[in-house]
């Protein structure tokens, strides 16, 4: 049975536009899945739909078995985590170790038991130098590791990034990409993203048009189809680009070059 199973989901913010039209999907426990989009595709609209902050005028989400509605909405939001585009918007507290601690005190956790986690999670995103830090003081990458910390700390099954990385510079960017790697396999991972680099890390990839899914697959699978992903409004990969101008030209041993191009493409 799928952990998370979405039946003909449909959501529209008004009349004209079905921001979500007749989604399907199904993500098993321990999946590391990428949602591709440009702006407007409907991603970050079926993430809200996931975590219960919107309600789809049609079709189902079950999560563990459980169908969300809004008798369930609070028990499994517990399963679920969701790190957001902006970190300034998750920062509640005047130190780091405050911040992570503020899901815990929610769940009035004993003390000590507090303490462990924020020392774990802490050093798991490289943070535990900062924790008296004011978050203020830290840069783009380093606020959103300690949002990813106070998450982590709160032992969601599902974590959910939403744009983590699209408003850090490539430094952030990679910091936090290091951080989403090491949850591979550890946890449930749903990545919403523009960014096709970041799709390399997912075992399966679901891009998003004007709200419907227009392909499902591997990174492998999804790369191949590059005219899809530019009808979709994404910016294919440079190797991509490389591979088109070889296939275009009139060079030697243009397999060969190919097929190197292609590896480069998929390495992680």
């Amino acid at each position: 049975m799928s952990f998370i199973d979405i039946q003909s989901l449909t959501f529209q913010y008004s009349k004209k536009d079905k921001a979500v039209n007749n989604v399907s999907m199904q993500i098993n426990r321990g999946d590391f899945v990428c949602l591709l989009g440009h702006n407007g595709s409907g991603k970050s609209t079926l993430a809200k739909l996931i975590v219960g902050l919107l309600k789809p005028d049609t079709g189902s989400i079950k999560i563990d078995g459980i169908e969300l509605t809004e008798e369930t909405v609070d028990e499994l939001r517990q399963k679920i985590g969701i790190v957001f585009q902006n970190p300034d918007n998750q920062f509640v507290g005047v130190s780091v170790k405050d911040d992570i601690a503020f899901g815990l005190e929610n769940r009035q956790l004993p003390r000590q038991d507090m303490l462990d986690k924020i020392e774990l999670y802490a050093k798991l995103v490289s943070m535990d130098r900062f924790l008296d830090a004011n978050p203020e003081s830290l840069s783009g990458g380093e606020k959103q590791r300690v949002a990813i910390a106070g998450v982590l700390a709160c032992d969601p099954e599902v974590i959910i990034f939403d744009e983590a990385t699209s408003m850090l510079d490539p430094r952030g960017v990679q910091e936090v990409v290091e951080v989403i790697r090491q949850l591979k396999g550890k946890r449930t991972v749903i990545s919403i993203t523009h960014n096709l680099k970041e799709a390399l890390l997912a075992n399966k990839v679901i891009v998003m048009n004007e709200g419907s899914i227009v392909l499902a697959g591997t990174p492998q699978e999804i790369f191949q189809e590059k005219e899809i992903l530019k009808a979709s409004k994404l910016d294919i990969l440079e190797t991509m680009k490389l591979i088109e101008m070889v296939e275009q030209s009139t060079l030697l041993e243009k397999a060969k070059i190919e097929e190197t191009l292609w590896e480069l493409t998929y390495q992680k």
